[in-house]
């Protein structure tokens, strides 16, 4: 009978005490070998393609190139690629933009050792691994209407704090257009005011907390 085939697996996470944690901790699991790990999105990137990982554990949030933005890249490349997502962050909207982009789990960093390898295990043998938590605020998020391109640009705006003058300005759109666009957005996030929408939007992800440090208000 043939050996089982090890797991390669490359570590993607920017903190370095984190990164070397994982791979420290994986190094020592039978079945399961650390070939590779990186610091952000692109030398993710190259990485990925330099080793050719069996499985990708990777963070959502990294410099230069997001979790989702380095899984949709690889996986135009390599539609088999397998990629567990590894984050802080459980907002429905980075769990749905992880397993739309094409992850097969979804791990917060709380987890314990056993859930980690039982999951590498899982996703490097085809299946898919979503905790029963993260399943149901990914159903919520499926069962919600999506925000037009436009209605996020406004709903990012009042995230930053600013009036409808403002993002009227900010858009080049009119006052009345911004009212259409701020009523339509608060009935698709079952919320009834600004502060609510705003609140809702970094709770569940829709706005990336980075583009708040990115931009003032």
């Amino acid at each position: 009978m043939a050996a089982e085939e090890t797991i390669r697996v490359l570590v993607v996470e920017d903190h370095h005490v984190v990164r070397q944690g994982l791979v420290a901790l994986l190094n020592v699991v039978d079945g399961i070998e650390v070939v590779g790990e990186a610091a952000d999105g692109v030398d993710a990137i190259t990485q990925i393609r330099k080793h050719q990982p069996h499985v990708t554990l990777i963070d959502l949030r990294m410099p230069r190139l997001t979790g989702v933005e380095v899984i949709q890249r690889i996986r135009m490349e390599t539609p088999q690629a397998r990629f567990i997502v590894l984050t802080t962050y459980d907002g429905d909207e980075d769990i749905y933009r992880a397993l739309q982009a094409g992850a097969k789990a979804y791990l917060l960093k709380g987890m314990t050792t056993d859930d980690l390898v039982t999951t590498i295990r899982a996703v490097h043998s085809g299946k898919s691994h979503i905790p029963p938590a993260i399943a149901q605020r990914l159903a919520e998020r499926m069962g919600t209407e999506e925000l037009t391109p436009r209605e996020f640009d406004v709903l990012e705006q009042i995230v930053h704090g600013r009036s409808n003058k403002e993002i009227a300005s900010f858009l080049d759109i009119s006052e009345a257009t911004v009212k259409t666009h701020i009523n339509s957005l608060l009935g698709k996030l079952g919320v009834t005011d600004r502060t609510q929408a705003a609140t809702a939007a970094i709770q569940r992800g829709i706005v990336p907390l980075e583009s708040l440090r990115k931009q003032k208000p």
